[in-house]
Protein backbone atom coordinates (compact mmCIF):
# COMPACT_ATOMS: atom_id res chain seq x y z
CA UNK A 1 0.00 0.00 0.00
CA UNK A 2 1.52 3.57 -1.04
CA UNK A 3 2.38 6.02 1.59
CA UNK A 4 -0.30 9.09 1.94
CA UNK A 5 1.81 12.51 1.75
CA UNK A 6 2.62 13.53 4.86
CA UNK A 7 -0.38 15.12 7.02
CA UNK A 8 -0.15 18.55 8.57
CA UNK A 9 0.73 18.28 11.69
CA UNK A 10 -1.65 20.03 14.34
CA UNK A 11 -0.61 23.00 16.05
CA UNK A 12 1.04 22.80 18.98
CA UNK A 13 2.03 18.73 18.33
CA UNK A 14 5.95 19.79 16.77
CA UNK A 15 7.01 20.95 19.88
CA UNK A 16 6.03 18.02 22.01
CA UNK A 17 7.93 16.00 18.99
CA UNK A 18 11.16 18.26 19.31
CA UNK A 19 11.24 18.12 22.68
CA UNK A 20 10.40 14.08 22.68
CA UNK A 21 13.78 13.65 19.82
CA UNK A 22 15.56 15.99 21.93
CA UNK A 23 14.59 13.84 25.36
CA UNK A 24 17.16 11.17 23.97
CA UNK A 25 20.01 13.59 23.51
CA UNK A 26 21.50 17.08 21.64
CA UNK A 27 20.99 17.37 18.04
CA UNK A 28 21.29 19.46 15.43
CA UNK A 29 18.36 20.43 13.30
CA UNK A 30 18.37 18.12 10.43
CA UNK A 31 19.08 15.45 12.90
CA UNK A 32 15.68 16.49 14.96
CA UNK A 33 13.66 16.61 11.50
CA UNK A 34 14.98 13.05 10.65
CA UNK A 35 14.64 11.72 13.76
CA UNK A 36 10.76 12.66 14.19
CA UNK A 37 10.66 11.13 10.23
CA UNK A 38 12.07 8.03 11.07
CA UNK A 39 10.24 7.62 14.82
CA UNK A 40 6.99 8.20 12.73
CA UNK A 41 7.82 5.02 10.66
CA UNK A 42 8.42 7.88 7.92
CA UNK A 43 4.57 9.30 8.13
CA UNK A 44 5.81 12.70 9.42
CA UNK A 45 8.01 14.85 7.66
CA UNK A 46 9.02 18.42 9.15
CA UNK A 47 9.90 21.09 6.41
CA UNK A 48 12.63 23.40 7.72
CA UNK A 49 10.22 26.23 7.67
CA UNK A 50 8.56 24.83 10.68
CA UNK A 51 11.37 23.60 12.33
CA UNK A 52 13.95 26.57 12.83
CA UNK A 53 11.05 28.50 13.91
CA UNK A 54 10.18 25.93 16.64
CA UNK A 55 13.36 25.84 18.03
CA UNK A 56 13.54 29.80 18.19
CA UNK A 57 10.46 29.83 20.06
CA UNK A 58 11.35 26.58 22.21
CA UNK A 59 14.72 28.09 23.33
CA UNK A 60 13.12 31.47 23.83
CA UNK A 61 10.90 30.09 26.44
CA UNK A 62 13.62 28.00 28.13
CA UNK A 63 12.86 24.26 26.94
CA UNK A 64 15.64 24.00 25.19
CA UNK A 65 19.45 24.97 25.03
CA UNK A 66 21.62 25.91 21.98
CA UNK A 67 25.46 25.02 21.20
CA UNK A 68 27.50 25.32 18.30
CA UNK A 69 29.36 22.37 17.45
CA UNK A 70 30.42 19.82 14.65
CA UNK A 71 28.08 18.07 12.59
CA UNK A 72 29.04 13.94 11.89
CA UNK A 73 29.62 15.97 8.03
CA UNK A 74 32.20 17.72 9.54
CA UNK A 75 30.02 21.02 9.29
CA UNK A 76 29.39 23.45 12.01
CA UNK A 77 26.03 23.05 13.47
CA UNK A 78 23.49 24.65 16.35
CA UNK A 79 23.04 21.20 18.52
CA UNK A 80 19.84 21.47 20.47
CA UNK A 81 19.15 20.13 24.14
CA UNK A 82 16.88 20.03 26.35
CA UNK A 83 16.61 21.82 29.63
CA UNK A 84 14.85 20.88 32.89
CA UNK A 85 12.03 23.30 31.98
CA UNK A 86 11.70 21.10 28.44
CA UNK A 87 11.61 17.98 30.42
CA UNK A 88 8.27 19.61 32.53
CA UNK A 89 6.98 20.57 29.44
CA UNK A 90 6.90 17.33 27.54
CA UNK A 91 5.07 15.40 30.61
CA UNK A 92 2.42 17.92 30.38
CA UNK A 93 2.14 18.45 26.84
CA UNK A 94 2.21 14.56 26.66
CA UNK A 95 -0.88 14.52 28.94
CA UNK A 96 -2.75 16.65 26.80
CA UNK A 97 -2.32 14.79 23.63
CA UNK A 98 -3.17 11.73 25.08
CA UNK A 99 -6.48 13.28 26.17
CA UNK A 100 -7.05 14.66 22.81
CA UNK A 101 -5.94 11.60 21.07
CA UNK A 102 -8.31 9.59 23.21
CA UNK A 103 -11.22 11.71 22.55
CA UNK A 104 -10.60 11.86 19.00
CA UNK A 105 -10.78 8.45 19.13
CA UNK A 106 -13.67 7.63 20.80
CA UNK A 107 -15.68 10.54 18.20
CA UNK A 108 -14.32 8.31 15.47
CA UNK A 109 -15.37 4.83 17.06
CA UNK A 110 -19.27 6.26 16.77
Amino acid sequence: MAKSSSPALLQGTLDLLILHALHRGALHGYAIAQTIHLLSDEVLKVEEGSLYPALYRLELDGAISAKWGVSENNRKAKYYGITKHGRKLIAEQQETWSRLSAAVDRVLAR
